[in-house]
C-alpha cells in the first residue's frame, strides 16, 4: 500500500493570475507548464499499490493562486475510494472561517492545506488560533507549505519550519504535515519533527535534486526520524514513478562508502507507511 499525501487539482490557466503563471517558468527552465489535473493521467504515473491520495486545490490571494473547495470535492466525489480532500485556507482573506466550516461539514473535506509563505502570514498567529481549535476539536490534519518558492511576493521568513514548533506546543493533538521537508530548511524541519509526537513531513517535490535529496535523506537517518516521514508527490509538479525511482537509485548516485548508504529498508517503510492511520485518516 501506497498512500500519496500530497498532491494537487488545478484547472490551468483558470486558477492562477498572469503574474503567477510568468514567475511559474522559473521552476521549468522557462517553460511554461500545463498544470491541468486529470486522474486518469495521474494515475497512469502510478504502480497498481497506490491505494489513496491526499489532494487540496490552493488559496493563496497574494501570490495570485486560488482553487474553491467545492471543485476540489467535485473532484474527489469521482474517486471517492481513490481520494481524499483536504480545503485550502487563506486566514489573511475576509471569510476564511466560514469556508473552513463550509468546506469541512458541508463539502465533507477531510483536512486543510495551508500556504503561508504563497498568502503572506505566519502559522502561530493568535488571528489563526481559531483553525487550530477547530482542527483541534474535529481532529482535521494539517499540511502546510514549508520551503522555498519561485514567487517574488512571497515571504521567506512566513516559510521557516521553526514556526511550526510554536504551533505544535500550542495546539500539541493536531496532526501536522511540513510539506518538502522544508528544503531548503531540512535540519531545521528534521529539528521539528523529531522534537513533536504529531508533527512529520512529507518528501513531495524533491526527487528532482537528487543531491540534495540525498543529503537531507542522510540527515533524517542521522537524526533517526525516518519513521516521521510521509512520502508524497506534489502532483502534477511531479509524479509517484518518478519519485520511486529516484529513492531507490539514490545510495548508488552518491554513496562513496556503506557508512553513506541511506538504509533501504527504512525507504520501503516509508512508502508504504500507514499515512492515513497516522493522521486519522483511515476509512
Amino acid at each position: 500500500m501506497i498512500v500519496d499525501v500530497h498532491s494537487h487539482y488545478f484547472r490551468y490557466p483558470d486558477h492562477f493570475n498572469d503574474n503567477f503563471r510568468d514567475q511559474a517558468k522559473r521552476a521549468r527552465a522557462g517553460v511554461e507548464v500545463d498544470l491541468t489535473v486529470r486522474y486518469e493521467e495521474y494515475r497512469a504515473t502510478c504502480p497498481d499499490d497506490v491505494t489513496t491520495t491526499i489532494v487540496f486545490g490552493g488559496k493563496a490571494r497574494l501570490s495570485g493562486l486560488w482553487v474553491e473547495d467545492q471543485i476540489v470535492a467535485d473532484y474527489v466525489a469521482l474517486h471517492p475510494d481513490r481520494l481524499i480532500g483536504f480545503m485550502a485556507l487563506d486566514p489573511t482573506q475576509d471569510g476564511w472561517q466560514d469556508e473552513m466550516h463550509d468546506g469541512h461539514q458541508r463539502l465533507g473535506l477531510r483536512g486543510i492545506k495551508l500556504m503561508p509563505m504563497y498568502a503572506g502570514f505566519f502559522p502561530y498567529d493568535e488571528r489563526l488560533d481559531p483553525l487550530w481549535q477547530y482542527a483541534t476539536k474535529h481532529q482535521l490534519p494539517v499540511l502546510l507549505h514549508t520551503g522555498t518558492t519561485f514567487v517574488s511576493q512571497a515571504p521567506l521568513e512566513y516559510t521557516l519550519p521553526r514556526h511550526i514548533d510554536v504551533v505544535a506546543r500550542r495546539f500539541p493533538d493536531v496532526k501536522i504535515i511540513m510539506a518538502h521537508l522544508g528544503h531548503p530548511y531540512e535540519g531545521e524541519c528534521i529539528a521539528v519533527i523529531r522534537k513533536h509526537d504529531n508533527v512529520y513531513a512529507d518528501i513531495s517535490a524533491l526527487h528532482y535534486r537528487p543531491f540534495q535529496f540525498y543529503h537531507s535523506l542522510m540527515l533524517v537517518q542521522e537524526y533517526g526520524v525516518w519513521h516521521k516521514l510521509l512520502f508524497g508527490t506534489d502532483y502534477p509538479f511531479t509524479t509517484v514513478n518518478a519519485t520511486l525511482q529516484t529513492l531507490d537509485q539514490l545510495s548508488d548516485m552518491f554513496a562513496v562508502s556503506s557508512a553513506g548508504r541511506l538504509d533501504p529498508e527504512a525507504i520501503q517503510k516509508m512508502v508504504h507507511r500507514d499515512a492515513l492511520g497516522l493522521l486519522g485518516l483511515s476509512r
